[in-house]
């Protein structure tokens, strides 16, 4: 007896249709799962005879071969239990339904329960694309599953409640709607109103939003740097539907995705711990997962404490961060996770944090300071578009009850400046300033006689890099936009100059 039930797969963030094929035949008791499975599939045996037997159904005592194809395709996790079970009942003639043109997914427990599973939104679509027209999935997963439109899902509980749909006594109710997550499910950034002096190091924040730009905090501790970047996500621009179909893929894949949310869409933030490995942050594994750089996408990296990450972590971040994009190679093939964010670094200037500040004095050993320094590489600085000092706030200020400006007014600007990025960068596929190659910086950034002569003025004194004298052109047309200018002028320059013109106080050059 043989019977076939479609199923999806997911590598990476590409889903694949996987034809479940099950064969019975023989008088040997044997349950074999062929079709390049990995130890988890290899278990499905077990769970589907368990779940068979305490759901009233009868498992055959015979020789059982159950085929994922394609074969040359590594099959992983528990997806393919649900599917599995459905083929066996099915070759058995203990149930019968058309189920030609719908796909199942779920994982089994040994009573029968149907648990959620990874990955589904991408399955979801690929069914859609593929031109199923019913997806059979596990209930807890019905909220991420819903965004996907042109099919009928059905949430299943349990195995008796599937077999009672495909008998006709209890349908199951399709859902054909997006299920929109509750507002407990919305994540709520604190507020720039609550931050107490520091407005250069705001509106350098400001800046940095307008044009998604990488910045650096540097400062004694204390002085707020960490407080200021957790405060960053509430004033970045709302997420595209595109935006936060992409970061919920990336957040399917890795088992992230809260549950009943339907999709991210307030933007990720990331703080890894210094301790992380360079596979915790890039992803890895011997089927790469999504590291905290693909789980940043479309919001904003933080590594507070940067020196004390290994050297070979944060080395791994320098043609991320450039190109958007992360490729993993392993033996089990090479994937592309998608990792657009904003990085936000904070740091003390030296081992004991006061080196350069005004209100105490450090304590380091001749040579400490610049060995602290050192940890951090020079490529991976000048990759930072802003670098933002952050001293200690005076006490007038912290003990003043006037609370400063809110984030939402800051973000009303920030928007206002991307709304002229998009306008302006409409069709060629970037989204904001800090994104432009060399040509589309050459072609709008343009400059006013008397900006070009500070800019020279600051490349000659500084020693830019040609890396740098790019990102000082994207950072001054950010400036230029939140002051809508259409020419670059000397002032937005100045004040761009402002934000690269640390690393001679502290040495980092």
């Amino acid at each position: 007896m043989f019977f076939k039930i479609n199923s999806l797969g997911v590598f990476g963030l590409e889903s694949h249709t996987v034809a479940v094929e099950a064969d019975i035949s023989g008088m040997k008791s044997r349950f074999d799962i062929v079709g390049l499975p990995d130890s988890a599939v290899s278990e499905a045996g077990e769970r589907v005879r368990a779940a068979i037997r305490n759901s009233g159904y009868t498992f055959p005592q015979t020789h059982i071969t159950v085929n994922l194809a394609p074969a040359d395709i590594r099959k992983e996790g528990p997806v393919y239990d649900l599917p599995i079970l459905v083929a066996l009942l099915m070759a058995t003639r203990q149930i019968s339904a058309d189920v030609d043109d719908a796909a199942f997914i779920g994982e089994l427990s040994l009573n029968g329960d149907v648990r959620p599973v990874k990955g589904v939104l991408p399955m979801v679509i690929c069914a859609r694309d593929n031109g199923f027209g019913r997806v059979f999935l596990p209930a807890a997963n019905i909220a991420e599953a819903s965004v996907v439109r042109g099919l009928e899902l059905y949430p299943v509980e349990n195995v008796l409640g599937l077999m009672a749909h495909f008998r006709g006594i209890t349908p199951i109710a399709p859902v054909t709607e997006e299920i929109i997550c509750s507002d407990g499910t919305q994540r709520a950034y604190p507020d720039f109103a609550d931050v107490l002096g520091q407005q250069k190091a705001k509106r350098a924040l400001e800046v940095a939003a307008a044009g998604g730009h990488n910045c650096l905090l540097i400062g004694s501790p204390g002085s707020g740097k960490s407080m200021l970047a957790k405060r960053l996500p509430s004033i970045l621009p709302e997420m595209t539907f595109e935006e936060q179909l992409e970061t919920t893929k990336v957040y399917s894949v890795a088992g992230e995705l809260p549950s009943g949310v339907s999709l991210i869409n307030t933007r990720p933030f990331r703080s890894p711990h210094h301790t992380i490995s360079p596979a915790g942050l890039s992803g890895g594994g011997s089927v790469p997962r999504p590291g905290e750089l693909s789980l940043a996408d479309n919001g904003v990296l933080f590594l507070d404490e940067l020196p004390e990450f290994g050297r070979n972590t944060l080395e791994a971040l320098r043609q991320p961060i450039e190109d958007g994009i992360i490729t993993i190679s392993r033996v089990s093939g090479t994937l592309t996770y998608p990792c657009s964010v904003m990085l936000v670094c904070a740091m003390n200037p030296c081992p004991c944090g006061y080196f350069g500040s005004a209100v105490r004095t450090c304590t380091c050993a001749p040579g400490a300071v610049q060995r602290y320094l050192a940890r951090v590489s020079g490529p991976l600085l000048d990759r930072l578009d802003i670098h933002i000092e952050v001293p200690a706030v005076e006490y007038e200020k912290l003990a003043g009850a006037e609370r400063g400006e809110s984030s939402a007014e800051i973000r009303k600007r920030v928007n206002a400046a991307r709304l002229i990025q998009q306008e302006r960068l409409k069709g060629t596929g970037v989204s904001c300033n800090a994104k432009m190659d060399a040509a589309m910086t050459r072609e709008f950034c343009v400059l006013t006689p008397a900006a070009k002569n500070i800019l020279k003025a600051a490349f000659e004194r500084f020693s830019f890099s040609a890396r740098a004298y790019d990102k000082l052109l994207r950072l001054s047309r950010t400036i230029a936009d939140l002051d809508s200018s259409e020419l670059i002028d000397n002032r937005h320059v100045a004040e761009a100059v402002q934000y690269r013109s640390l690393d001679k106080k502290y040495h980092m050059d």
